[in-house]
């Protein structure tokens, strides 16, 4: 990977690359827990709550399909990024796969709910310490977040890399515990407990207490509970390593979909009754604690859940600027967000929080018409996003083979089968989301707002070949 042209494309005759370049910073054992921490955020913490309250005992069977899937596209986009590390990732690859109108699509439309989770992450943040000291003003905890974790981002890559390695190590540690807790449990050797056996599986409903309907819904929950995997390949590109890093990194991501998330849905229905309230009142892990009878698990629980929600934001600060960054880069977007001064793109930096912090104020200023607006336009961006990795990858795996193939140091399974499989599952998702009212609002907004992109994207494109 050159120092020079991170992110040169098929653009890279038309737009210059920035004076300066990003920096190497991250060290490996950032990268590595990037990728081991990146699995685990509050989506799986709070919000599968809802998906077992709808799925029952089978919300395993969801998370193990949508984790099947989250595993075909991390191998494609690792393909890929092994192949051409950049800081733009799979933007880049459309770009490069597809044309210039498919970059500039995933990559702004990825940039806008980066941004928009900054804030949403940061309400969630906010709310937690206020339930600690309360009396005190939400919007002031969600500026003070703001403010360390982009100054963070200001300073150096590095510090990026810091934060997330101490988040993530804390997140990792945290769930490894639960699930050594919650095996001793189910088998009965855990002291003052007793084994429930098979007893919450197949009482109350069974296994699938309502049906195929509920099992959809959990589904849905589950596919969108694996958003931040694609980061790991954006950092990869300031690493000291990059295509080492990202091999490594998705080589271990089936072990660690299959621990963290299925592992950890299987321990939770097999010890809590999926029909509790305090399954979605509480949460997931805090019932499952406290069934246990392990004392202090609330607020132990919302500790973890606040570093999870920090190191999402941090996450998604880091992301969003060097996304706008490659954007720029191959003449994609203002140049201001390109400039870097110190290795970082701060002006990326600034912007990218800025919007953020306007998404918590529009919660606080327009709750009931901009805000929905917002939250519904990125609903469903992940799926544009793999549906874009999975048609790049579908072009460049060819072209690789063809003409560089020492660049295929990781390989898709079964290529072109598992691509097309994936392709399939993706959309089956969608038709499923077209089928629900409560997420067919958010399909339609995802879609408009994709389509919108995509025209400006490619009307830019035919005014750059007529020039």
């Amino acid at each position: 990977m050159s120092r020079t042209a991170p992110d040169a494309g098929p653009s890279a005759g038309v737009a210059s690359a920035p004076a300066e370049p990003l920096t190497h910073g991250l060290k490996q054992r950032h990268l590595s827990m990037i990728a081991l921490g990146g699995v685990i955020g509050a989506g799986l913490f709070v919000g599968s709550g809802a998906g077992i309250a709808a799925a029952g005992p089978s919300i395993v069977i969801a998370y193990a399909v949508s984790g099947l899937l989250v595993m075909l596209v991390m191998r494609m986009l690792g393909e890929m990024s092994a192949a051409y590390p950049s800081s733009g990732s799979f933007s880049a690859h459309a770009e490069r796969a597809i044309g210039p109108w498919a970059g500039f699509s995933a990559g702004w439309a990825f940039w806008v709910l980066l941004c928009t989770a900054v804030g949403l992450e940061g309400i969630g943040a906010a709310k937690i310490v206020n339930g600690w000291l309360p009396g005190t003003p939400q919007w002031a905890w969600v500026a003070l977040f703001m403010v360390v974790f982009c100054a963070a981002n200001l300073a150096a890559v590095k510090n990026f890399g810091e934060f997330e390695f101490w988040f993530a190590a804390l997140k990792v540690g945290a769930i490894t515990l639960f699930l050594v807790l919650g095996v001793l449990a189910v088998a009965g050797v855990l002291p003052g407990t007793d084994s429930p056996g098979v007893s919450n599986l197949t009482g109350e409903g069974g296994f699938l207490p309502n049906g195929s309907e509920g099992l959809v819904i959990g589904l849905l929950a589950s596919v969108f509970a694996y958003g931040g995997l694609e980061t790991v390949t954006i950092a990869a590109a300031e690493s000291e390593n990059p295509v080492q890093g990202v091999a490594r990194a998705v080589r271990t991501a089936m072990w660690r979909i299959a621990l963290f998330y299925i592992g950890s849905m299987a321990v939770i229905v097999t010890l809590v009754p999926w029909d509790s309230k305090a399954v979605v009142e509480q949460g997931p892990y805090v019932a499952a604690l406290d069934q246990l009878g392990i004392p202090g698990a609330a607020q132990l629980m919302n500790v973890v859940v606040l570093v999870a929600l920090l190191s999402a934001m941090n996450a998604n600060i880091y992301g969003s600027s060097r996304i706008a960054f490659s954007l720029v880069a191959r003449g994609q977007g203002p140049k201001v967000l390109g400039r870097v001064s110190g290795g970082v793109p701060r002006a990326g930096v600034l912007v990218s929080s800025v919007f953020g912090f306007g998404c918590v104020l529009l919660s606080y200023w327009r709750p009931d018409d901009v805000f929905p607006w917002l939250l519904n336009m990125i609903g469903a961006v992940i799926l544009v996003v793999w549906i874009f990795i999975a048609v790049s990858q579908l072009r460049l795996r060819r072209r690789l083979e063809r003409e560089t193939p020492d660049k295929l140091v990781v390989r898709m399974w079964l290529f072109p089968a598992l691509t097309w499989v994936a392709l399939a599952a993706m959309a089956a998702i969608l038709v499923l989301m077209a089928r629900r009212p409560d997420t067919r609002v958010q399909l339609y907004s995802t879609g408009a707002m994709t389509l919108f992109l995509a025209a400006v994207g490619y009307g830019r494109q035919r005014r750059r070949a007529r020039a």
